[in-house]
């Protein structure tokens, strides 16, 4: 048996929320350990794969975190499984693109633009 938190993440196991394809492929980006729980948050490389279409694979999505192009509530993030939460500051500083993570109706995260002016304040600290 192996000892210590289980490190990988089968899509099938993975939060009904994030909206993965059931043949997408077998696994799914685990969320690291942050300030956010694993089933209420969402990773960055889902974000930039699955929502954004920034990256097609999670190698990609390892190599914009690592060129240090994702802000995460002002602070740049290189971990591509560093959890999102609810009305967290998504930048990527490249493409200018500013966002925050909102829940819509049904309880799925929705990326909302925002302007440079909105993307200050934060409503729950």
């Amino acid at each position: 048996m192996g000892r210590g938190p289980k490190k990988h993440l089968k899509r099938l196991n993975a939060p009904r929320h994030w909206n993965l394809g059931k043949m997408g492929g077998v696994w799914a980006p685990k969320p690291s350990a942050g300030p956010h729980k694993q089933r209420e948050c969402l990773p960055v490389a889902i974000i930039l794969r699955e929502r954004l279409k920034y990256a097609l694979t999670g190698k990609e999505c390892q190599q914009i975190c690592m060129e240090r192009c994702v802000k995460i509530d002002g602070k740049v993030r290189t971990d591509y499984n560093y959890p999102a939460g609810f009305m967290d500051i998504v930048e990527l500083e490249k493409s200018g693109d500013i966002f925050r993570l909102l829940y819509d109706t049904k309880g799925r995260f929705v990326l909302h633009r925002v302007d440079k002016k909105e993307a200050e304040w934060k409503l729950c600290r």
